[in-house]
Parts: C-alpha cells; sequence; structure tokens
C-alpha cells in the first residue's frame, strides 16, 4: 500500500523522505509550482519535508518560505523583506495552543475572561489581516487544539476560567472570522489531535526538547491535513465516487441472495453498517461528488438491490450505473468516457483485493482504497481527502443534475445523424456578462479545476477574480450556458489585460461538459464586441501547454488567430486583428 494513503505510514514517510523525494521530483514534469510561506509558532523542519512529499504526490511543486523560529507574527504584521521578496502564493500559520498569550487566571471575573478573548482573537486577527493586505493571497491557519491537562477537571470545558473553555470560544471566534473570508482556510489541528490521541500527539518531551508542538510521528497527518486544503484550493480533488455494488454497498450477492436478502437496513449490526456507509455517499453527492456504478452483475439485479426500501441510496442517485460482466477497468474507461472526466478525477471503491488490483494497475491515475473491513468503509473514504471542500457553489450542489443532463445530451447526439442539427435541437441559451460578484466563488473553481480547456493555466483565488472585476484594465467575461435539458451552470471565463491597444488574454477556461457545444465561439464574438468598445484594436492570446491541455494546441489557429510567436517548450502567442473579424454566430442565442 502507498505511504500517501490512509491510514498514512508515517515510519516510511520519516524514515525514506529523501528517496521519496527523489522518487517524486523526478516524476513532476509539468506540476504547477506553488510558493508557500510556513510561518511558524514553533520548529517546522519536519513539517515542511513531509508537507512538501504530500504536495508532489498530489502534483504540486512547492517551494517554500519559513519564518525564524517563533518569529511567525513579527513577519506578518512588521514585514520581512525576505518574506515580501518571496510573494507566496500561499501562506500556512503552523500555531498552536501554546502560541495563545495569555489564558484566564483562577480569579478572573467573566467580564476579565471575555476582554481577555477579544484582545487574544485581535491578536490573531491583525495577523491575518496584515498579511491579506499585502500579499492578498489564501491563508491556511491551523485552529487550536488543547492541552492534554484540565486543571479544573470537567469543569475546565465549561468554567470561563478554564484553559479548554477559553480555547473552545477562541476557535469559534476564528471560525466566524473564516465565515466571511473566503480566502480564509482553518486546519483543523483540534480534530487531527483526536483522532491521534491527545495524549501522544501533544507528549511534552516533543516540545521541551525540540520546540515541536506535536509528536514527531504525528507530523505526517499534520501534513496531509493541509496539503489536503492546498490540492483542493488548486482544484486537484477528485470529482466522482465508482462504487461496486456486493459488499461493498450491501452486505451479501444480489443475484444469489435476491434484493430481499442483502445486508442492509436496522434489523441487524452488519446491515445498520452498509446504512451508515450509503448515507455517507449520499451526503458526498449533497456537496457535488458524482456517483457511478461499476458492479459485476446483471442490471436487474442491481437495480433491484439500489431500490431496496430501506437503502438510502437509489438509481437516481448515480450518473452511470455499468453493471455487466465486462472487466472493471474498461467500466472505468465508459464510465469516463460518458461523463468527459479524466480517469484521474475517479476513486474506485472495491471489497474485492483482485478488482481493486486490476482498476489500480490499469490507470495509476485512479484513487483506489484499500476497503478491508465494512466498519472502516466510511473512515477510509473520509480520512483520505478525496473530496476536500474549501469552497461550496451552487453549481457544486447542482452537480448531479447537470452530469445527468449532459448524459441526455449524449444520447440526443447519438440518434441525429448531422451534428449541427443536434446542436440546433438543443435550443442554447447563453449568459455572457462581465464578471460579476454572485459569481466570483464558481469563477474561481473554475480556473482551478479545468484542466483539458485550459490555454494559460492560470489559477485563480477569489480575491484574484475580486482584483480583475475591479481592474479598468481588465476586460472580464463569464458565460452561463442552458439548453432543453437543464442548465450547465458558469462554464467558460475568459479575462484579458488591456495594454497599448492590445487585449492580452490572461484567462481563457471552459467546463469540459459543453466541449463542441460552441461555447467557445459565443465567448469569442462577444470578448471581440466588447473589446472594440474599449478601443482594442488586436487581441492576443497565449497558449502553455501542459500533460491535460494538448487537444487546445491548435485552439487559437481554429478560432483565426495567425501565430505570433512559439518557443522550444510549447508556449505560443496568437494575434488576432479586430478589424478583420468576422462572427462566428454558433447556434446560441445569447442574453448580455
Amino acid at each position: 500500500m502507498d505511504a500517501f494513503d490512509y491510514p498514512v505510514d508515517s515510519r516510511t514517510l520519516l524514515r525514506k523522505k529523501i528517496g521519496l523525494k527523489k522518487e517524486l521530483l523526478a516524476n513532476s514534469g509539468g506540476f504547477p509550482e506553488k510558493r508557500i510561506a510556513v510561518l511558524g509558532g514553533s520548529t517546522t523542519d519536519e513539517i515542511v519535508d513531509q508537507l512538501e512529499l504530500f504536495l508532489l504526490h498530489y502534483g504540486i511543486k512547492p517551494v517554500f518560505y519559513q519564518s525564524a523560529y517563533a518569529q511567525y507574527r513579527q513577519d506578518a504584521v512588521f514585514g520581512s523583506e525576505k518574506l515580501d521578496g518571496f510573494r507566496p502564493d500561499i501562506i500556512f500559520i503552523h500555531t498552536n495552543w501554546r502560541n495563545i498569550p495569555e489564558f484566564p487566571a483562577p480569579a478572573s471575573t467573566r467580564e476579565e475572561a471575555d476582554a481577555l478573548l477579544e484582545n487574544t482573537f485581535g491578536h490573531f486577527a491583525a495577523m491575518w489581516d496584515a498579511l491579506f493586505e499585502k500579499f492578498r493571497c489564501p491563508i491556511i491557519q491551523n485552529n487550536f487544539d488543547r492541552p492534554a491537562w484540565r486543571l479544573l477537571g470537567n469543569g475546565d470545558i465549561a468554567d470561563h476560567r478554564g484553559k479548554t473553555n477559553f480555547i473552545s470560544r477562541l476557535n469559534q471566534k476564528l471560525y466566524e472570522y473564516a465565515d466571511g473570508r473566503p480566502d480564509f482556510f482553518v486546519n483543523d489541528i483540534d480534530y487531527l489531535a483526536a483522532c491521534y490521541g491527545l495524549e501522544a500527539w501533544s507528549n511534552p518531551r516533543y516540545w521541551h526538547l525540540y520546540k515541536y508542538s506535536l509528536c514527531v510521528d504525528a507530523i505526517p497527518h499534520l501534513a496531509k491535513s493541509v496539503a489536503d486544503i492546498v490540492k483542493s484550493i488548486y482544484g486537484k480533488n477528485k470529482k466522482a465516487l465508482v462504487c461496486d455494488l456486493d459488499n461493498t454497498l450491501w452486505g451479501g450477492v444480489v443475484g444469489e441472495d435476491g434484493a430481499e436478502g442483502i445486508r442492509i437496513g436496522p434489523e441487524e449490526p452488519v446491515g445498520e453498517i452498509y446504512s451508515e456507509f450509503q448515507k455517507y455517499i449520499k451526503e458526498l453527492r449533497a456537496i457535488g461528488v458524482l456517483l457511478a456504478v461499476n458492479s459485476k452483475n446483471e442490471q436487474e439485479n442491481a437495480l433491484a438491490g439500489l431500490n431496496r426500501p430501506d437503502g438510502a441510496l437509489k438509481p437516481d442517485d448515480f450518473v452511470s450505473i455499468r453493471a455487466n460482466w465486462e472487466n472493471k477497468d474498461r467500466n472505468m474507461r465508459a464510465i469516463s468516457e460518458e461523463l468527459g472526466l479524466g480517469t484521474d478525477s475517479f476513486v474506485f471503491i472495491d471489497d474485492d483485493p483482485a478488482e481493486r488490483e486490476l482498476v489500480r494497475r490499469s490507470d495509476p491515475g485512479i484513487a483506489v482504497p484499500e476497503m478491508t473491513r465494512v466498519e472502516d468503509y466510511l473512515r477510509t473514504i473520509d480520512r483520505s481527502g478525496f473530496f476536500e471542500v474549501t469552497s461550496l457553489s451552487d453549481d457544486d450542489l447542482a452537480r448531479t443534475g447537470m452530469y445527468r443532463a449532459n448524459a441526455q445530451r449524449v444520447r440526443l447526439r447519438e440518434s441525429v445523424e448531422n451534428y449541427e442539427d443536434f446542436l440546433k435541437s438543443l435550443k442554447m441559451k447563453a449568459t455572457i456578462r462581465g464578471f460579476e460578484p454572485a459569481y466570483t466563488q464558481r469563477i474561481a473553481q473554475l480556473t482551478n479545476r479545468s484542466n483539458q480547456f485550459n490555454l494559460t493555466t492560470l489559477r485563480c483565488t477569489e480575491s484574484d477574480i475580486a482584483a480583475m472585476q475591479a481592474s479598468d484594465s481588465y476586460l472580464c467575461l463569464y458565460g452561463r450556458l442552458e439548453d432543453k435539458f437543464g442548465d450547465n451552470g458558469v462554464v467558460s471565463v475568459v479575462a484579458g489585460q488591456i495594454e497599448n491597444g492590445e487585449l492580452h488574454i490572461r484567462l481563457w477556461v471552459m467546463s469540459c461538459r459543453v466541449l463542441k457545444r460552441r461555447m467557445e465561439d459565443a465567448m469569442l464574438d462577444v470578448l471581440v464586441s466588447d473589446a472594440k468598445k474599449r478601443g482594442v484594436r488586436r487581441i492576443v492570446g497565449y497558449y502553455y501547454p501542459t500533460r491535460k491541455n494538448g487537444s487546445v494546441r491548435d485552439f487559437y489557429e481554429r478560432m483565426g488567430f495567425s501565430l505570433r510567436s512559439a518557443d522550444g517548450a510549447g508556449n505560443t502567442a496568437w494575434e488576432l486583428e479586430i478589424s478583420a473579424y468576422e462572427p462566428k454566430d454558433p447556434c446560441i442565442e445569447i442574453y448580455r
């Protein structure tokens, strides 16, 4: 089993980190490079080493800045020439309960404890505000774990003078701050410490000897948690969970036991475990994770099992159901083609180790966690961090419906001989407008999640999008597409910077859901029209190759641009004279 998979193999990661790093770096060509500033209230050397491993494992090449020991606040509030020159993409503040300046005294009144709480929160909030003002990048901040002792015993959590009470209230203020800042993320070390075991996590030996705020063996768990947040910010999450059925979503074999004989529901302990797992998976669907079935079964039997009245998951919860006798690696490829998603977007779960190994060997990009005991299924999926949430948009909540509607479009396309007739039959309508605050979150998501149609590889935070929107030098457009099958949501984004009569395209992405629907034609028509109104004479487009965007290598040429320059790495620049442009007029009704 891979050392990075749940449960994390701390021993291997700590002892073999040099060899693992060499191996990961050897395969890091094309990884996006991100500058990460680690501001620590304790020793952070090993944390940075482990964080680097996990980020490389997730396909991100990090470059680090570390504050001097316990100088995190000085760097943030008073500035550091070295940090300023580093220009971080992300800041991680590694503090814990030992960095809280002061706690209520046993003689403190409620009013004194409240005042101290406000001052303490202000101590940290001033630091976050200063960093946002200077760097305008996402910040990841640990919440506060708790000491492994309680001066007031059980009363420590309820009494205003208790440390655990004070920490709990301080954490709540931190969460309220995070709720108002879409680029501020909490790394929940309070939860990590509880899962690991507080006694072991906060072993004082590591603090007093090495100034580590947690035991060394727990550091890989901390690093993975931070890396999960970073990879989610940059669109590296998995998008779909593909499930086996027999002994995975229910106990028993539906083809042999019949739908009435499979084990699910409250009548017996094992059935209750499967029910809880199904409920968890259904909740994943509710936050935008796509669900699919890949099972060696007759379709009729699979549907009968899914229609059990006491099961949480029903056939309509899945965007694709492949219940047949094909090899499961072939079914995975078929599901990938049906949904228009790369196989590296998938997590495959199956109780059979042979089936897991077949899929794992056929495509290393598919995540295949070890599913051994049914009582561990839920914990394995949850703690693997496949679907870490750093933002949750309306489009996320509606994703299953969007992909189901897309499957209807695929079936219609297969039934129509002429492709133009197919496009006309969709009765498409596009809303194309300048960036609007209501869509800032979705626009930022799209820049981080789009890989196939991503011309410049630029990844943006919500702050970046807001800055473009507010800048007079930028021309920004989003495109929302709907048709007779439903609303696809915001599916395309273009942003260009105007310089000396030229519009330089810094960002152009489009969701794979609408590829070959001529949405790019509609976007270019509106872009040219708006650019002309702003006195732009020429549009300059850029293409920077990655391992996934090869399909748009000749995009600008197809759109009527002329090659302006090219280099040996495959980077190209293209130009379009606005005066010579002829509108594409795709069969899409456009609303401004």
